[in-house]
């Protein structure tokens, strides 16, 4: 059975995350003190124990992500063996993915995501923006709601194609609060703010891109093991360079999850998908995209065990 690996993005974040996984598994446990180790600081205190609000940080609940989904991938990778045809993360998450293919160490991924998750805290503080996530089928298309909000409000654009019926949309606040109401009059059956740091997605990150830029840059990046879908183009990623580009370009550009689901369920239409980290949110976003989708979320020790069951 092939295997599609995927990693949550933050959002997914949440106290206790990996405890259980860090108990049961050796493998999780050394995974998360290797984290801790790199960053020089207990991380996986803040991800067994709280507090929310400081693990919500931008800053925090980045390199907590993608702790869980390596510690996930370490207790499932003997299991998954030879299985894997691809894999993808949402928006933090493919950094997370790109660990799992080998093209990042353990310590470089951590080290890169914490810098990541800094420079974003830092500029969403210093240039105020906010993200909206609109729900339901739209007479009018997205990208012409937020082109008319951008002129008559603020700046603001299309950030994640989640599914045909979810997009996030991400900007300046009154850009925000103006595609809102357009889009609730275009038929949105709810548009509702987020409680995010920033305006990430958007080209309020171009300073982020910036400065993030650097750490690419220094950063060792090997070519994957297995293809990486990327969130910028929908296309597997096939070498360190690409990655660096991609990883980069993230920041300012769109998630286009929805055409990234359906490339992969077209080059691998009986995958099983595993989602590898807290929660299932992607799990529930393929299943919207991709009909009779196989999929299961990996997040604790009786997960491992109908993951090793599902697969025979």
């Amino acid at each position: 059975m092939n295997v599609i690996l995927l990693f949550p993005g933050q959002g997914s974040q949440k106290q206790g995350m990996g405890k259980e996984l860090a108990t049961a598994f050796p493998a999780a446990r050394d995974t998360f003190q290797q984290v801790d180790d790199a960053l020089g600081f207990a991380l996986s205190t803040l991800c067994f124990e709280g507090p929310p609000e400081e693990l919500t940080l931008t800053k925090n609940a980045q390199p907590a992500l993608f702790a869980h989904g390596a510690a996930a991938w370490a207790a499932t990778r003997d299991i998954l063996a030879n299985r894997i045809v691809a894999a993808a993360g949402h928006s933090l998450g493919e950094v997370t993915a790109h660990h799992a293919a080998g093209s990042l160490t353990l310590d470089a991924g951590a080290l890169l995501v914490r810098k990541r998750g800094e420079i974003m805290y830092d500029i969403g503080s210093e240039r105020p923006g906010t993200m909206a996530a609109v729900l339901g089928k739209l007479s009018t298309p997205i990208e012409d709601i937020c082109e008319q909000a951008s002129r008559e409000a603020g700046l603001v654009v299309p950030a994640n194609y989640n599914t045909d019926e979810q997009v996030v949309v991400s900007g300046e606040v009154a850009g925000v609060e103006r595609a809102m109401e357009l889009a609730k009059a275009a038929g949105a059956k709810r548009a509702l703010r987020l409680a995010v740091s920033g305006a990430f997605h958007s080209p309020l990150m171009e300073p982020v891109e910036l400065a993030f830029s650097g750490a690419i840059r220094t950063t060792e990046f090997s070519d994957p093991e297995f293809p990486v879908y990327s969130n910028v183009t929908a296309e597997p990623c096939t070498s360190a360079a690409d990655a660096r580009t991609l990883l980069l370009r993230q920041l300012t550009s769109p998630v286009r999850w929805s055409e990234e689901v359906r490339a992969m369920a077209a080059a691998y239409p009986d995958a099983l998908y595993v989602e590898l980290g807290p929660g299932n949110v992607l799990c529930g976003l393929v299943s919207r995209i991709v009909a009779g989708a196989r999929t299961i979320a990996v997040g604790a020790p009786a997960d491992v065990d109908k993951l090793a069951e599902a697969l025979g």
